[in-house]
């Protein structure tokens, strides 16, 4: 499959200006008990503050070579043993991990792609029941200093209806005070048997 649509990354020090992540993670319950997998790592700017917050490991997953490379190395910086950096197409292979196995999905800045649906449902899949899914992307907004083009950029209420289809409940939107570019919501994996359509 390769990269998604508008996926490229600006230079490090230019991408960590727009966040806040240890706020943003905290505000999206990304702590506790087991394992996180994270759907993009990037840099690693989440992956580190959500190492701090978890007791299980987190996988960081990447598309991208450099991308890994790089989290792996902050992760050792910051001496998170929990950090399991992994090279992966998760869009074409999904991420590896067992059905019901993780706590916490992260999916930042990365539900613009050709099929969000079908990355929602890769989520589930890897969740527990009552596990959760931590959403951020760009506000429409043509002022943000970065972000997908504003036609593919997707709206809240476009990912809680995905999120939905995919089997998710909402739990609540975030405003995310401390990173002004950006919005966020929490859905959660129904304590359930039930698979969605």
């Amino acid at each position: 499959m390769g990269k998604g649509r508008e996926s490229g990354m600006p230079d490090e020090a230019y991408w960590q200006t727009f966040f806040n992540p240890e706020c943003i993670v905290a505000k999206l319950d990304c702590a506790g008990p087991g394992d996180v997998v994270e759907f993009g790592c990037g840099y690693g700017l989440f992956t580190m503050p959500a190492a701090k917050l978890v007791s299980g490991a987190v996988y960081a997953l990447d598309i991208e070579p450099e991308m890994v490379a790089a989290t792996a190395a902050s992760a050792v910086k910051a001496g998170y043993a929990n950090v399991v950096a992994q090279e992966r197409d998760f869009v074409a292979d999904g991420c590896g991990r067992p059905d019901g196995s993780a706590a916490y999905a992260m999916l930042f800045n990365i539900l613009h792609i050709e099929e969000p649906v079908a990355l929602l449902r890769e989520a589930y899949r890897a969740l527990a029941p009552g596990g959760k899914v931590g959403i951020i992307h760009w506000k429409l907004d043509p002022a943000t200093p970065r972000g997908p083009s504003l036609t593919i950029r997707p709206q809240p209420e476009q990912c809680r209806e995905w999120a939905e289809q995919a089997g998710f409940r909402f739990v609540r939107g975030e405003d995310l005070c401390c990173c002004s570019w950006h919005w966020g919501m929490v859905l959660e994996r129904p304590q359930t048997h039930e698979r969605p359509g």
